[in-house]
């Protein structure tokens, strides 16, 4: 049986070793607080204004303030600054604070399109930044659609995408 590490690697097209490079370098000390406060407002400002209200819908019972302060406090602690998630609202414990929302292969797609333009539209986040925090993104994003299955086992479907999805430079 495949670890949730394991699946994500193979659904994401991305090697843990490639996804865990963000924390070769410390991304919070070379892009600084307000990159990351930019990229999770220029992200959610995406989201909420997806064209799909099937995606919409996923985040219809959250504001959109909290949903920007949640991810760049997440993003400032995991990527090397202090961890303001933690002191907040405790530990990420991703998976459990994803349950109650719908985490599939076409959420995820859908997510990394929107987090894939707000890295490149994103000020003062250099290519090999962006490439680190993609590959960490897409692996992330399949490891929660493993742990989705764990209360959905049926969806099991690999992404279309998987093979060799890794970023490029």
């Amino acid at each position: 049986m495949q670890t949730l590490q394991e699946k994500a690697s193979e659904w994401s097209g991305v090697s843990t070793n490639d996804a865990f490079a963000i924390d070769e370098t410390n991304l919070y000390e070379k892009l600084g607080l307000q990159t990351f406060i930019n990229l999770s407002t220029n992200f959610y400002n995406r989201v909420y204004d997806d064209e799909e209200e099937w995606f919409r819908s996923i985040f219809a019972n959250s504001k959109k303030e909290d949903a920007i302060q949640n991810q760049y406090e997440f993003f400032t602690q995991r990527m090397g600054g202090p961890p303001l998630f933690s002191q907040r609202r405790g530990h990420p414990a991703l998976i459990a604070r994803h349950r109650p929302f719908p985490v599939t292969h076409q959420a995820a797609e859908r997510w990394l399109h929107h987090m894939q333009q707000a890295l490149d539209t994103t000020k003062d986040i250099d290519s090999d930044s962006k490439t680190k925090m993609m590959n960490f993104f897409r692996h992330t994003a399949f490891f929660l659609v493993a742990g989705d299955e764990l209360k959905n086992p049926k969806q099991g479907i690999p992404c279309k995408h998987a093979a060799g999805k890794s970023a490029a430079a």
